[in-house]
């Protein structure tokens, strides 16, 4: 979804029970019918209406009720929903072209992908789940082991950034992916912490 925050504030808000249950239902009169829907939600944003807020190069020209009026079209519970939030600096003329110092490693992280996708198969042998994202509350203490550090580590984030118990559980999956992708059987302090930076950043306005 392109231009997130440019859709209907109620399609933004239909898609909350999707990404949370994997299900959608469809209530009629003669009936409720439920249809799967366990999908992957790429969505992509500018930082501004004008697109220029925090880039080099351009001004943004946006006044600061119109920065406040433009992130409120995200909600709380849209934003919990979301696992991972990047932020992408814009690309300079002089960058274009350039495949970088390290070239094309799409084949290296296709590789890391699909040994920690099989590593999670092995992890749930299981059909009701097949990746980390699919554990429930009860999962996480079946299958995640969290290092000491980790879980001092993890409360003290929840603690200060107000972490709800819906973000909790999901930045401990995170978590267990990045310790996946690293091949580690605990998830380490330094795994949570990097699925705390992949949280949405407060604006400074």
């Amino acid at each position: 979804m392109d231009e997130f925050p440019e859709f209907e504030r109620r399609v933004i808000e239909s898609l909350r029970q999707p990404l949370e249950d994997k299900v959608i239902s469809v209530a009629r009169a003669k009936g409720t019918a439920h249809f799967p829907a366990n999908v992957l939600l790429v969505a992509a944003m500018n930082p501004c209406p004008c697109g220029n807020y925090g880039f080099r190069g351009k001004p943004c020209i946006c006044t600061p009720s119109a920065l406040q009026k433009y992130r409120r079209r995200l909600s709380g519970p849209i934003m919990d929903r979301i696992d991972i939030w990047l932020e992408v600096d814009r690309i300079m003329p002089q960058e274009l072209g350039s495949t970088g110092p390290e070239g094309d490693r799409s084949e290296y992280f296709r590789n890391k992908v699909k040994k920690a996708r099989e590593t999670q198969s092995v992890r749930f042998n299981s059909a009701r789940i097949l990746k980390n994202a699919e554990m429930g509350a009860r999962d996480l203490v079946m299958f995640v082991k969290l290092e000491r550090d980790a879980e001092r580590a993890l409360n003290l984030a929840a603690e200060r950034l107000g972490f709800s118990p819906r973000v909790y559980h999901r930045m401990i999956k995170v978590a267990r992916t990045i310790a996946d992708l690293e091949e580690s059987d605990i998830v380490k302090a330094n795994h949570i912490l990097e699925a705390v930076e992949y949280r949405p950043k407060k604006f400074d306005v």
